[in-house]
Order: C-alpha cells, then sequence, then structure tokens
C-alpha cells in the first residue's frame, strides 16, 4: 500500500513540475531570435555550356582554373598547406544563396563523391565554397582521365572536361610523386 502511495505522490510531483514550464511552442515568435524569413531557395540556372572549357594552371603555384578561354571561371582548385596537413579547396563561381549549405555531387573516374559545400562571401558575391584534407579519398574523382559531372543544388550540372591537371594536384598536393613525367 505505501509503494502505491508513494508511486502517486511522485506522479503528482512530476506533474506540476512539468506544468510549471510553458508548451515549446508557447510565444514561439517573441524568443526567437530576429532571422529573415526567405519564402524559398533562388531560382535553379541551367547547366552551363562547358564544350570549350578547359583546365589550366593558375597564375600562382597549386592552383587550376577550369572554364572556357577568355571568360571568368566556372570552378577553381586550389591545393593550401604543407605536406601532411594539405587541403584542397573546391569554389564554383555560380551565385549562391547566402549561408547556404548544400551537398555537392561529383560522379566520374570510377568514383562517386557527395561532399558537404556552403555559400561564403567573397568581398563581391555569394559564391559555393569548402576545404577538404588531400588525404580524403572522394577526392579520388579528380584523379582519373575522364570527364567529371560536378552537381549543386540550384546551380546545375558542370560537366569538367577530362585533364591530367587536376589529378596531379591532389597527388602533389597528397606529397605523392608525380607519375606522369610532364609539369602540371
Amino acid at each position: 500500500m505505501k509503494s502505491v502511495d508513494f508511486r502517486i505522490a511522485m506522479l503528482g510531483a512530476g506533474l506540476s513540475l512539468a506544468a510549471c514550464q510553458p508548451p515549446a511552442s508557447e510565444n514561439y515568435s517573441e524568443r526567437a531570435p530576429d532571422i529573415p524569413h526567405r519564402e524559398a531557395p533562388s531560382v535553379p540556372i541551367d547547366s552551363p555550356d562547358t564544350t570549350t572549357a578547359i583546365w589550366s594552371p593558375g597564375k600562382t603555384a597549386n592552383r587550376l582554373l577550369y572554364g572556357s578561354p577568355g571568360r571568368p571561371p566556372l570552378l577553381v582548385l586550389v591545393c593550401l598547406g604543407e605536406r601532411g596537413r594539405s587541403n584542397v579547396t573546391i569554389t564554383r563561381f555560380v551565385e549562391a544563396d547566402p549561408e547556404a549549405g548544400a551537398i555537392m555531387a561529383l560522379i566520374g573516374n570510377g568514383h562517386r563523391a557527395r561532399l558537404p559545400i556552403a555559400s561564403v562571401w567573397n568581398g563581391r558575391g555569394w559564391l559555393w565554397e569548402a576545404r577538404y584534407p588531400a588525404e580524403l579519398p572522394d577526392l579520388d574523382v579528380f584523379t582519373g582521365q575522364r570527364a567529371i559531372d560536378l552537381t549543386l543544388p540550384g546551380a546545375g550540372k558542370l560537366v569538367l572536361n577530362p585533364s591530367p591537371l587536376p589529378g596531379r594536384l591532389v597527388e602533389r598536393c597528397r606529397g605523392e610523386p608525380d607519375r606522369s613525367g610532364s609539369p602540371a
């Protein structure tokens, strides 16, 4: 009998404590931080025409640009850091929603990768950029001699034409020797 009375007393105490706290949704708008409201993401863009796009070395070492000659780049790969602690930065030059995040899909050269990427402010606009450890196996997608499909939600599919240059950059960033015998 005492155990039943004790259980009822504990249940009553628990219910009275729960009654002290307002429900999670009560007065939410007054307690929430002031966050600008968006109805939906930006309108998706068409996939760019990359039939004339090529990989070319940038003006600085360990930087590759991808795009059509004489036009702004569509994508940039950069190796930053010291051997053993290097990173590969991928920048997709297309307008992105402010402070957005996405998963970038890469398919090619017998590999599939899904990598997180975020929109960053570069001083002139929001674009997609992310930094990955050079040793990341997902970066093997760049190490072959075939085309690569890169897809970002709302930014279309970017076909990366075949070239040995991205693979050389990734391998050099990893500290692996260049097996091609030619400069990148």
